[in-house]
């Protein structure tokens, strides 16, 4: 599942670094004192290259990324922007800090946005459409972007949950006009807490940097006292210690990958005679980073049954269902009530199509170190419970 599984030796010889070479924590500044090491900008330079784009922008969080990719993106109040309902809270709550207003769209057997309804959805007041890749699986970006282009409408790909993964034989991320990842302690890799923005567009790296450092433009004509700036923003800047364990994380990424596609595929196997259940789409299976395998059944109460038996065998769930709340729109009145498009309405009703298929799916965590003991007592259990069914 995360790269916290594997935090080492290694992560802690790289925290030891920073105080060894003048421990100084933050990003910018103190070049003498530091030894002009920086290691967020080594971290940037080092993602940017393993995901073969341009540039790269280490901040603090997933969602402080989402927020200033769609800043730099010029996203603002009177904008829509669409994602879709089946999605962590943060996306948002990103919109929403935006001042936009959040259009949402149903996903389908994906369990990822249904290009279907994007199609429907959108208006002149369309500003910005986030694809969402849901626990290790993209979505149909080929449909999306196609529909974004004759739209001319720009794309930004949250692949907070899939960093990684590829579509088509293309990195995730890469595809549409920017993308954002999270490090959190949850995900492939993890630096406790941050994210990055990835792009090709100069100008969305460039205003994205600007709004993730106060305005701060890094002329490099004035030292950053002088420095020289066009716009406001706030603080979402990446610290020296984040970027030395993203430096070390990165370097695992491709064996933490790798760990969780074999695990997920013998899991997914040893499951697969089973005719009570059936698997989620997966458009590339081939770019699935294995963070969970997901069944659905034919109804809720079959499901309902199942969690019933299968909460007392010990294991546990990933989003579905046990945070569901957390991970679909259908639950938000908190926050779309203030919205006309929402405001009143039964939002379950509203996302009926991703009501049904998501209260109906279960999702097992696949983890990196999981021992040929603990897979085989995942899938007996697995086959235990729907025999008491």
């Amino acid at each position: 599942m995360p790269g916290w599984e594997v935090i080492g030796e290694e992560e802690r010889a790289a925290v030891n670094e920073v105080f060894d070479h003048g421990g100084v924590l933050y990003r910018y500044g103190w070049a003498d004192k530091r030894e002009n090491i920086f290691r967020v900008d080594e971290f940037e330079r080092q993602f940017a290259e393993r995901m073969g784009v341009k540039h790269a922008l280490a901040v603090s969080s997933g969602t402080g990324a989402l927020i200033a990719a769609l800043k730099a993106m010029g996203v603002s109040r009177g904008d829509e922007v669409i994602t879709q309902s089946h999605t962590f809270i943060a996306t948002v709550e990103a919109i929403v800090e935006c001042g936009a207003t959040p259009i949402i769209t149903d996903v389908d057997a994906t369990l990822n946005m249904d290009p279907a309804d994007l199609e429907r959805k959108i208006t002149k007041k369309t500003r910005v459409i986030i694809p969402v890749h849901m626990m290790g699986v993209s979505a149909r970006m080929d449909e999306i972007m196609k529909i974004a282009r004759a739209h001319n409408i720009l794309v930004l790909e949250d692949n907070a949950q899939c960093c990684g993964g590829t579509y088509k034989g293309k990195k995730l991320g890469t595809i549409g006009d920017a993308s954002i990842t999270s490090f959190d302690f949850g995900k492939v890799l993890t630096t406790g807490e941050g994210g990055m923005i990835i792009t090709n567009n100069e100008a969305i790296f460039r205003r994205a940097r600007e709004y993730s450092d106060h305005g701060h433009e890094l002329n490099p004509n004035f030292p950053r006292g002088e420095d020289t700036r066009t716009i406001s923003g706030i603080n979402l800047k990446m610290t020296e210690l984040q970027g030395a364990i993203g430096i070390v994380q990165l370097g695992k990424m491709d064996s933490i990958i790798a760990r969780q596609r074999e695990n997920k595929a013998r899991i997914k196997k040893a499951l697969s005679d089973i005719p009570q259940i059936r698997f989620r789409d997966v458009p590339n299976p081939d770019g699935d980073t294995g963070d969970s395998v997901i069944f659905s059944f034919a109804d809720r109460e079959k499901t309902k049954a199942f969690m019933k038996l299968w909460t007392k065998t010990g294991f546990g769930t990933k989003n579905l269902p046990d945070a569901i709340n957390w991970h679909f729109a259908g639950t938000w009145d908190h926050m779309l009530m203030h919205y006309p498009e929402y405001r009143g309405k039964d939002l379950a009703r509203v996302f009926a199509q991703s009501d049904d298929m998501l209260r109906r799916a279960v999702a097992l965590p696949v983890f990196v170190n999981m021992p040929d003991e603990q897979i085989e007592k995942t899938v007996a259990a697995v086959h235990d419970c729907i025999r008491q069914m």
